[in-house]
């Protein structure tokens, strides 16, 4: 009997593993550059310049200067959402994940300061979610074309 106890708890511990790791891990891409832009990957403490073609990851920010804008594929060549982010803005990439086999997707932008447009495609699937995070709500879209802007408190 502990065998068989044993033997289930380690197929559920085993199972859980498989769909943890069945999420994978998206990018986006700048794809065009007006201005000056820099780029701070996850775990680094210093600022790089953007530049066109750069692929960014989960976890990095961008922040724009002044007559700056960026405008970013996500998920490589635009089939999840375009996202153009406007001058004197601060936007992290928190989460973008894809579910391949369940054909879902996850993506969460935290935008600190700033304005971006984006441009989501129709999310498939119960489970997908394309989502803005400001300091004060999030915005949570199945696809449509919506702008976000967070102003600096005084």
């Amino acid at each position: 009997m502990k065998i068989f106890k044993v033997m289930c708890i380690t197929v559920l511990v085993l199972s859980m593993a498989l769909a943890v790791h069945a999420m994978e891990k998206r990018t986006a891409q700048i794809v065009s550059l007006d201005g000056r832009a820099e780029v701070k990957t996850e775990g680094q403490t210093s600022w790089s310049s953007a530049k066109v073609g750069m692929v960014l990851n989960e976890g990095d920010t961008i922040r724009t200067f002044a007559k700056t804008w960026i405008l970013l594929n996500v998920n490589g060549k635009g089939q999840t959402a375009t996202v153009e982010i406007k001058e004197n803005s601060k936007l992290l990439l928190s989460e973008m994940l894809a579910d391949v086999k369940a054909g879902t997707s996850k993506t969460l932008l935290d935008l600190a300061l700033g304005e971006v447009l984006i441009k989501a495609q129709k999310v498939h699937g119960q489970e997908s979610r394309f989502e803005v995070k400001t300091p004060t709500s999030i915005v949570g879209v199945r696809g449509t074309t919506f702008n976000v802007k967070v102003e600096a408190v005084d």
